[in-house]
């Protein structure tokens, strides 16, 4: 208990006050560095976060874009080139719904149904697309800039959109793509059959009529030498 007292007695005398009031300074001191050095490194880390996640949208926004393209010429790619388009955009899809935004699975839905459009109106309407390609790019570069509005107007789209499809009109469609479908398969496999215009019989039909010329043309080299050295031998 003597020590209690001796304690309670130097923090109460007068010359023990500058130490206690340098000792609370400095512990507000370090209580105000650490805080501010953490609000600087949170700051930091969510700058780096909110860099990263603009650059993974706008690549992928890209990625959408440039399958637009390719959509808008669907009918006139070779299947090779409609599979790796589909790749491509199959990743962008994946790459945008993983986005760690709100709204970027609507954003995701709004953008596959546009792109299966522009396939489906290629074999008929391919040339009035280019309208349909610029509206596709500015809706989604306005949603990387505003993605709470425009989340909202594609969600209205999707709703419009699911109504207005009729059970008659998805057959139609299907009739559609079936049809788009048969004509792709057929003109690229009439091309391809077509190209293979130089068989090999017709390479061996060729060689042996450039061997025949080469021993039509030995045998009068012959028969021109035979001749000069009959010449020869004859009396002048």
């Amino acid at each position: 208990m003597e020590w209690w007292n001796e304690f309670v007695a130097w923090l109460t005398a007068p010359d023990t006050r500058p130490v206690l009031f340098m000792a609370a300074v400095v512990a507000v001191a370090i209580l105000v560095s650490a805080l501010l050095a953490a609000a600087v490194t949170k700051a930091a880390v969510r700058r780096l976060v909110n860099q990263r996640d603009r650059d993974l949208k706008a690549s992928a926004i890209a990625a959408l874009v440039d399958a637009s393209t390719e959509a808008a010429s669907w009918n006139s790619l070779s299947p090779q080139e409609q599979l790796l388009a589909d790749r491509a955009a199959a990743q962008a899809d994946i790459q945008l719904r993983l986005l760690p935004i709100k709204g970027s699975a609507v954003a995701a839905n709004w953008a596959a149904h546009q792109l299966a459009e522009m396939k489906r109106d290629s074999a008929t309407f391919g040339f009035e697309l280019a309208a349909v390609r610029s509206e596709f790019r500015d809706r989604l570069l306005e949603w990387q800039a505003r993605p709470s509005r425009t989340r909202r107007v594609f969600e209205s789209d999707l709703e419009r959109w699911k109504f207005e499809v009729t059970s008659s009109e998805k057959t139609l469609v299907a009739e559609q793509d079936a049809w788009a479908a048969r004509e792709q398969r057929e003109r690229f496999t009439s091309t391809d059959a077509l190209e293979p215009l130089v068989t090999p019989a017709s390479f061996s039909s060729a060689d042996n009529t450039t061997q025949k010329l080469i021993d039509d043309v030995a045998a009068m080299d012959v028969k021109r030498a035979a001749a000069d050295s009959e010449a020869e031998k004859k009396p002048a």
